[in-house]
């Protein structure tokens, strides 16, 4: 939504303006990383505000190491804003992709070109082109988390951007 996007972009900035924050660590809400966009917002008139590859690039470009606690799923454009980050950490019954290409549209926030920098083209492609759902514990064999954990992914987050 457009309160989470502009939430995005108002916590980045001042983390990045705070001398005190020394790393920023990206959740979501009720053991659910982010589900992506609502379609049916597609149909919309154009509404105002950042979209979300600005704010991706946003977290991309952050000199302050950003880390993603994936619980629950992280899908389309959810799984966009864990790419940006620079580190991934998921809970072992997490789940990852980018389902929208199961309904003819393809991922808008650059998954297509992060993806495959991060895991390679093969895989990539395998997961750009189906739509499938990546469990934590295939995501950490092609390097698409830094990590697994069966603990709380938020603690385990907050330590990692402590080390970094």
């Amino acid at each position: 939504s457009l309160t989470v996007l502009q939430a995005l972009e108002d916590g980045l900035k001042r983390a990045d303006a705070d001398p005190s924050v020394k790393a920023v660590m990206i959740c979501g809400e009720n053991g659910k990383f982010s589900a992506g966009a609502d379609i049916q917002g597609f149909s919309s008139p154009k509404r105002r505000g950042i979209g979300l590859g600005p704010i991706v690039s946003l977290i991309e470009r952050s000199e302050k190491p950003v880390v993603a606690a994936i619980e629950g799923i992280a899908l389309g454009g959810g799984l966009e804003v864990a790419l940006g980050c620079h580190y991934r950490i998921a809970h072992v019954k997490a789940r990852m992709g980018l389902p929208e290409v199961t309904l003819g549209l393809l991922p808008g926030a650059e998954g297509t070109q992060r993806l495959p920098r991060l895991i390679g083209v093969p895989a990539a492609l395998d997961i750009i082109t189906t739509g499938r759902h990546i469990p934590a514990t295939e995501a950490l064999k092609l390097g698409l988390v830094d990590e697994v954990v069966e603990e709380n992914t938020v603690e385990a987050a907050i330590c990692l951007a402590k080390k970094v």
